[in-house]
């Protein structure tokens, strides 16, 4: 079973759940942690893993070959990120908004794009006691969570029960982190933010056909 632990709005006690849930769980059967709050994984500091594996994550970019390029626009037309721009006899290629889809290189009717990996974080995986534990950090300035976020989540075992803690909000590094659980646990707190936020978190895993809870941390309001 997969259950993801989200919340609207940042700071209502996601990760305290999550962890919590963990040590819970951890009694009862095979429980594995995977922190996928790549901007800002804090699991490691309630866990204490020891790390026994780290992995660089790269999505590919485009490269143009000048040489063959004819500079008809057509990299640029088929880019939905506007990644890459043809100003003339000018290629200008964006790797921050690059999103590694690879369509500007298929459909180059000349050759002239290839593609060369460009680094954005990096994955670590280890274990807690009898808990096994993952996490991806997004490197700074990098914006592209999803491709880490697909990596931590390709190391689930399938044993038993799996818990992801996932970043705040309804993004797309959320929705990439939440699809494909089982449940999902909503972490908010008493507030007019926290009740706003949690309206956004509810209809996004309900467009999911993700079945939900809520849980309510006070933390002292």
């Amino acid at each position: 079973m997969i259950i993801s632990i989200a919340s609207g709005k940042g700071g209502t006690g996601k990760t305290l759940v999550a962890t919590s849930l963990v040590l819970t769980l951890k009694e009862r059967g095979k429980v594995q942690l995977l922190d996928c709050d790549v901007e800002e994984p804090n699991d490691h500091v309630f866990m204490k893993p020891v790390i026994t594996h780290s992995e660089a994550v790269s999505i590919p970019v485009p490269k143009v070959d000048e040489s063959k390029c004819t500079h008809c626009g057509k990299c640029a037309e088929v880019c939905a990120y506007n990644a890459i721009a043809v100003l003339g006899e000018h290629v200008l290629v964006f790797p921050e908004l690059c999103h590694g889809c690879g369509a500007c290189s298929y459909l180059c009717p000349e050759g002239a794009i290839s593609e060369e990996g460009k680094e954005i974080g990096t994955v670590e995986a280890g274990y807690s006691d009898s808990t096994d534990f993952a996490h991806g950090r997004l490197s700074i300035g990098e914006a592209m969570a999803p491709p880490i976020i697909r990596k931590v989540k390709a190391l689930a075992n399938g044993d038993g029960t799996v818990i992801i803690d996932v970043s705040p909000g309804t993004s797309c590094p959320v929705v990439e982190a939440v699809k494909d659980s089982d449940f999902c646990l909503l972490v908010t707190e008493p507030t007019p933010f926290g009740l706003n936020d949690l309206a956004l978190a509810v209809e996004m895993v309900r467009k999911l056909n993700i079945p939900c809870g809520v849980v309510l941390y006070s933390f002292g309001y």
